[in-house]
């Protein structure tokens, strides 16, 4: 569906049905919005992004499309590698076809992870080594290095949750993260875009538990160690993934 379309300054988004491109969609920040469905444009269909960039004049592409479940990533590598690697890859390609064909300047924003880094210190700077603790993370690592071949990109370190959707009983009080709550994300998107900022940038709140992020939206929810959130999920995760803010709250 393509909504306000306009000549000159037209917005593409990817991964529209995702938790982070609904809330987008709903925001009605972002005037030009185009948001087509997978079956439209699908990113590991290089030629049809190409034609679909130039087609629709897009002069900003946020790019949010992603297999962003760790658990499912672990299990089916090859199928994490081709969304999350070779289908930014493609955006990249198209891009820099988009000017070499068309002097098309096409500015990416690309929606990374606080997993490239290793998650264990916390209070992580965008200079600091990338080292992922899990699948997921490598390849969003590989993503940005995909992505760092454009003239004009910015790529976003962050996490996020949905506050309608916790549906788990316990999180843990010993686990830290900068994680923000989705519709705060989308307007911190919002500004980085009108302020034209290029490059890495962490965005994120304040470095807090999983336990008193989660109470303040789920009255209910119960503290537990962060060892039993290891043991259920059999899962290698965070144990302090925080973030550095200082550029991120120099700029917003």
């Amino acid at each position: 569906m393509i909504v306000g379309v306009s000549l000159k300054n037209n917005i593409l988004l990817l991964g529209g049905s995702g938790t982070l491109g609904k809330a987008i969609i709903k925001s009605r920040l972002f005037n030009n919005l185009n948001y087509p469905t997978r079956n439209t444009l699908n990113i590991l269909n290089q030629k049809k992004i190409e034609d679909y960039l130039i087609k629709n004049n897009i002069k900003i592409i946020l790019h949010c499309a992603a297999l962003a479940r760790v658990k499912e990533c672990e299990k089916n590598k090859k199928k994490a590698f081709k969304i999350n690697v070779f289908g930014t890859q493609n955006i990249v390609k198209s891009v820099n076809n988009c000017w070499k064909k068309n002097n098309l300047n096409i500015r990416v924003i690309f929606i990374s992870s606080d997993a490239v880094y290793p998650s264990t210190r916390g209070n992580y700077k965008e200079t600091d080594n990338l080292k992922s603790y899990n699948y997921y993370g490598w390849t969003k690592i590989q993503g940005e290095k995909a992505i760092k071949k454009l003239n004009s990109y910015t790529i976003i370190r962050t996490r996020f949750f949905n506050k309608y959707k916790i549906k788990f009983n316990y999180a843990a009080v010993n686990i830290f993260t900068s994680s923000i709550e989705v519709s705060k994300l989308v307007k911190y998107i919002n500004r980085i875009i009108k302020k034209k900022f290029k490059g890495v940038l962490n965005v994120g709140g304040k470095r807090v538990s999983d336990f008193e992020k989660y109470n303040k939206y789920k009255k209910n929810i119960k503290p537990c160690d962060k060892s039993r959130i290891f043991n259920n999920l059999d899962l290698k995760l965070a144990t302090d993934a925080s973030l550095n803010l200082e550029k991120f709250n120099k700029l917003i």
